[in-house]
């Protein structure tokens, strides 16, 4: 019966693994070699000079530096920000499809658009926003400026994609059992005291589903950065992607660096999707079993 089923998948399986495992060895053999495309492509093998130049340059650190402040704020400020509108969700009675259906409404854009409307809406000329903060004595053009222009594409980040963490997190509060809950209100605990001490732990599994889509996301995100400043200005938001796509599209011969990048990118992605998986993966010990065995 198994060599059956397996015979069954064979095909899909055969699939799969072209797509994935193919390009993958071939980003390796890239990230040793010299690219070349004109007049067909062409791989000169180089050691490792590709990886000595990428992890020497200061330039390449730098905006790693901006990628890691990028990566940390909008997955951090998203989880938080997400958690407190499902629990606001959780709350309602009435209209909660009708909440939910607007709040709902940034994920369903695309990066783009949202980038060029950031960049619309904070126009120092036309934009609703960027009067808005004149009016009350913010009158410089936030994506123009170096120490606003990163704060300011997070906002732009948060505001699309904290939904998608919401609604992610609202189905873990719904699968909570109820009898939980009333248990530990007989036993006189708060609000927030279930929240921290039943709640949470029993949504570990939801919360690091949250956690990876957002942070496999995060690292590689492009759209709403090249649509508002294009790494600008003056290299303030060029995060790894942007230089990813410097060295393979605007540089000469630079593939077998974008090669590198693109591992190092995905070797990043390994290491947080671990750590997540260390404090989140384990399925908690339900604390429900005592409050039960006391009703």
């Amino acid at each position: 019966m198994k060599t059956f089923e397996f015979a069954m998948m064979a095909p899909a399986l055969t699939v799969l693994f072209v797509l994935s495992w193919v390009p993958f060895v071939i980003l390796i053999a890239m990230s040793f070699a010299k690219v070349r495309t004109l007049g067909g492509v062409s791989l000169t093998f180089t050691g490792a000079d590709n990886w000595s130049a990428v992890l020497g340059d200061g330039a390449i650190w730098a905006s790693w530096a901006r990628s890691l402040v990028y990566f940390v704020a909008i997955v951090g400020l998203e989880m938080l920000l997400g958690l407190a509108v499902a629990l606001v969700l959780h709350q309602l009675v009435r209209a909660r499809s009708v909440v939910l259906s607007i709040v709902l409404l940034p994920m369903f854009l695309a990066p783009v658009l949202v980038g060029l409307l950031g960049r619309f809406m904070l126009d120092s000329t036309i934009g609703l926003y960027a009067k808005i903060l004149q009016g009350v004595g913010l009158g410089d053009d936030l994506l123009a400026s170096p120490s606003t222009a990163l704060p300011t594409i997070v906002s732009i980040d948060v505001w699309q994609w904290t939904p998608l963490v919401a609604l992610i997190l609202l189905a873990g509060l719904t699968a909570v059992p109820p009898a939980t809950l009333e248990a530990a209100t007989v036993d006189g605990a708060g609000y927030l005291r279930t929240l921290v001490s039943i709640i949470l732990p029993q949504m570990k599994p939801i919360i690091l589903v949250a956690l990876l889509v957002r942070s496999m996301d995060a690292i590689r995100y492009f759209d709403i950065v090249v649509a508002t400043t294009n790494g600008g200005p003056a290299d303030a938001t060029k995060i790894i992607p942007i230089k990813l796509y410097e060295f393979a599209f605007r540089f000469n011969n630079q593939l077998g660096k974008a090669a590198v990048l693109g591992l190092t990118m995905l070797a990043f992605s390994i290491v947080m999707a671990r750590i997540f998986l260390r404090f989140f993966g384990e399925r908690p010990s339900i604390a429900a079993g005592d409050g039960g065995d006391r009703g």
